[in-house]
């Protein structure tokens, strides 16, 4: 047998390739501010910003030329508080850019949003905070009000990333009682308390003021316990099934797509895209053949939607 015969040239390569990437399940992150007129740079993320609403809608417009019409939204607020008050203000930067992005592209775009407390607690957690505990179920309700209220705003999906056991069915129960039956959910079932998280905390603000969130995010040792966050999501009514962060769990990827009929998602995080963004700096890599390389292992592991801050470059440059 010689094996090389099927890798001797590209054509041939192509021809029996296992895995074929495709930017049709890709969604580009966006992180929005208050006010008008802001572009901020984000430095942990190069290429990333900071925007405002109306600076979105342009930036949009100007990705949607280039072939990129799904998006996800992260909040950044000016004020935090102990309730998350902000989260659930109809007037609140993400809503506000959710309703200027459906006014200005109509259906042509695909609006996500996180749906999470982080940014908005003065503690950083990603739930409220009780007598010094993250108090699961006193934060169900105002997750699903964000939920709602996106979904108000014009969302097609809704993107739960707090952790809190319960969360999904407690947003599907609220969106379909309010009309909303139609709004996606997609999960961050498996999240696990990860170090490449960096970058993000910084661009939207949300590090936890003290303590960490290994107390409701997974245990990166387990791999196993994925199958049971999936098996609830499914049952609360998840549309899909995510696995956050992507490259360090590969494993779970696949064990998740094994286990379930759902569509898989995985996020393919800021310490990930900063990683290859620093290797390109300092001249050690290609950026093209490391994205295509880590969004196709992304793939082949088992992922059919990647949520990824290399979107924008990849159609800019024509990577595909």
């Amino acid at each position: 047998m010689r094996p090389r015969r099927l890798r001797q040239s590209r054509i041939v390569r192509d021809l029996v390739a296992e895995t074929h990437l495709s930017s049709a399940g890709m969604i580009q992150p966006y992180f929005v501010v208050p006010g008008r007129g802001v572009r901020q740079a984000i430095e942990s993320l190069p290429g990333i910003h900071r925007e405002s609403p109306d600076r979105l809608v342009k930036s949009i417009e100007a990705d949607l030329k280039l072939g990129l019409d799904r998006v996800m939204l992260f909040g950044s607020p000016e004020k935090k508080d102990a309730k998350a008050s902000g989260a659930v203000d109809s007037k609140g930067a993400v809503p506000a850019a959710i309703r200027a992005l459906r006014k200005a592209f109509g259906s042509d775009l695909f609006i996500s949003c996180d749906v999470c407390l982080c940014a908005y607690t003065s503690s950083g957690h990603c739930g409220v905070e009780r007598q010094g505990q993250i108090d699961n179920d006193a934060s169900l309700p105002i997750l699903a009000e964000m939920a709602r209220m996106s979904a108000e705003a014009g969302a097609d999906c809704v993107a739960p990333s707090d952790m809190m056991d319960g969360r999904v069915g407690r947003i599907r129960d609220l969106l379909d009682v309010s009309g909303f039956v139609n709004t996606l959910i997609l999960a961050y079932t498996a999240k696990y308390a990860s170090s490449y998280y960096g970058p993000f905390r910084e661009a939207a603000g949300s590090a936890p003021g003290k303590g960490d969130r290994r107390p409701y995010q997974m245990d990166f040792r387990n791999r196993l316990e994925a199958r049971r966050e999936v098996n609830l999501d499914e049952m609360e009514g998840a549309d899909i099934v995510m696995v956050k962060p992507a490259l360090a769990y590969l494993d779970v990827i696949a064990e998740v797509r094994a286990h379930t009929d759902l569509p898989v998602a995985a996020y393919n995080v800021s310490g990930e895209y900063a990683a290859v963004k620093l290797l390109v700096r300092e001249g050690l890599a290609s950026e093209r053949d490391l994205v295509l390389e880590n969004l196709t292992a992304i793939t082949r592991a088992g992922a059919g939607v990647i949520l990824t801050y290399h979107l924008r470059d990849l159609l800019k440059e024509r990577w595909l």
